[in-house]
C-alpha cells in the first residue's frame, strides 16, 4: 500500500489542514480507515488521534483509492469541528448508552390510578345509552 498526497492545503479559519490523498494498492482490497490514519500520520508526522478521514473512494476493478482528510492540531479541536458520524468512523465517536430506570431506596414508582368498581361503570355505560332509538328520515317525492 502506497499513498500519494495530491494537495494540502492549510485552513486557518477551521484550525485544521486539509489533504487530498490517492492509495495504491495493488493485490489488495480497499484498506480500512484505521490503517490509511496510521500511514498519513507516518507520512506528515503528525499523531493518529488528529487525523479525520472524510472519504475514501475506490472504482470497481481499479487498484486505487480517492480520499480527504483533514488534520487538527488537537483531538479537541477535532471534537469540535466534526460531526458525530466522522468522529464514530475514525474511532473517536461518543457511544451513547440507554438510561435504564433504576427504583432508588425510599423513591417508589408512581402507582396506576385505581380501578373503578363495577358498579360505577355499570352506570355509566346506562348513561351514555341514548334512550331513544333513532328514526330514519323521510325523503318526500316531488
Amino acid at each position: 500500500m502506497e499513498i500519494e498526497i495530491q494537495s494540502k492545503t492549510d485552513n486557518p479559519l477551521l484550525g485544521r489542514t486539509e489533504v487530498h490523498f490517492v492509495v495504491l494498492h495493488e493485490g489488495e482490497g480497499t484498506p480500512k480507515r484505521e490503517l490509511v490514519r496510521s500511514e498519513l500520520a507516518e507520512k506528515l508526522n503528525m499523531k493518529k488521534e488528529t487525523i479525520m478521514i472524510d472519504y475514501m473512494r475506490s472504482s470497481f476493478g481499479a487498484r486505487k483509492t480517492v480520499g480527504y482528510a483533514k488534520i487538527y492540531k488537537s483531538v479537541e479541536d477535532a471534537k469540535a469541528g466534526e460531526t458525530d458520524p466522522i468522529m464514530k468512523r475514525n474511532g473517536l465517536g461518543t457511544k451513547k448508552k440507554r438510561k435504564k430506570e433504576t427504583k432508588k431506596e425510599g423513591e417508589e414508582k408512581k402507582e396506576a390510578p385505581k380501578e373503578k368498581p363495577k358498579a360505577e361503570v355499570k352506570e355509566q355505560s346506562e348513561a351514555e345509552k341514548p334512550k331513544e332509538p333513532l328514526k330514519p328520515t323521510e325523503t318526500k317525492k316531488v
